[in-house]
């Protein structure tokens, strides 16, 4: 199935060509990550969840929807595929404020994208750390990007895709540049969706890059906007009512004014 292209570029507000050229790489995985949330909501409301490509796009396009990892990224190889770009699926571990010797799921996805006799890695569904800029697939110091600097770097055969926040480098997944085809991607999914030790399943979360290189996430009450310099404003959400403002204002997400999203452990559990 061939995806209405001119609907997917309506809704990241991207009106540029359409060549397989880095330069249209970048743009789109910039635009992608501003305006497609990062989401778990329908996890916490226990609504079932397909990562058919006609499913992710009639979720984030058509419904103006987010999703996490296999959604976004999901979406995203569909749509460089088609154009012609030469795209791959790779499996990850989030690495996000996790010691080194801990041993994460594999279950997170991004995408490998050979352009310009280069392999560059794009990545629109980690949360509040999305690239907003591809990045070269080598080991060789720092990347500027719109938003945070980023690098990748390569220890004991392991690959390490990292951020800089202030003076410091963090990781933010590791990966063996192994392929991840849709059976693994699938296994992953129902994992993130429905083992009770998922953060997915206790935890509300909404992010998204701002156009401006702010980042802008929502971890359960908690509103945060963050500067390019990492100065941080945080609002406290008081109510159900507030939450649902925030997600429709800053967001872009509606939700009926009865909703409530649980389980235990998130913000007014239903």
């Amino acid at each position: 199935m061939l995806l209405p292209l001119d609907a997917y570029f309506a809704r990241i507000g991207y009106r540029g060509p359409r060549e397989p050229t880095l330069e249209v790489l970048d743009a789109l995985t910039r635009a992608h990550a501003s305006a497609i949330p990062f989401e778990n909501l329908d996890v916490l409301l226990g609504r079932p969840m397909s990562l058919a490509p006609e499913a992710l796009f009639q979720k984030l396009v058509s419904e103006r929807r987010g999703g996490y990892c296999f959604e976004q990224n999901g979406l995203f190889l569909e749509v460089l595929t088609q154009m012609g770009f030469e795209a791959r699926p790779i499996s990850a571990r989030v690495r996000i404020d996790r010691p080194r010797d801990a041993i994460p799921p594999r279950t997170h996805m991004f995408l490998r994208v050979e352009v310009d006799g280069a392999s560059r890695l794009t990545d629109v569904g980690v949360g509040a750390l999305s690239l907003t800029r591809s990045l070269r697939l080598q080991a060789e110091g720092a990347q500027p990007t719109p938003h945070e600097s980023r690098r990748i770097v390569h220890e004991d055969g392991r690959w390490f895709h990292q951020v800089q926040l202030g003076d410091a480098w963090h990781d933010v997944c590791e990966f063996t540049l192994e392929e991840m085809p849709l059976i693994d991607r699938e296994v992953g999914h129902w994992f993130t969706a429905a083992h009770p030790q998922s953060h997915f399943r206790n935890r509300l979360i909404v992010a998204r890059a701002g156009s401006d290189g702010t980042r802008i996430t929502l971890l359960n009450r908690e509103l945060k906007h963050r500067s390019r310099d990492g100065r941080a404003e945080v609002q406290a959400l008081g109510s159900p009512r507030e939450l649902l403002a925030a997600l429709r204002e800053v967001f872009g997400l509606q939700f009926p004014d009865d909703t409530r999203f649980g389980p235990p452990g998130s913000p007014w559990p239903s």
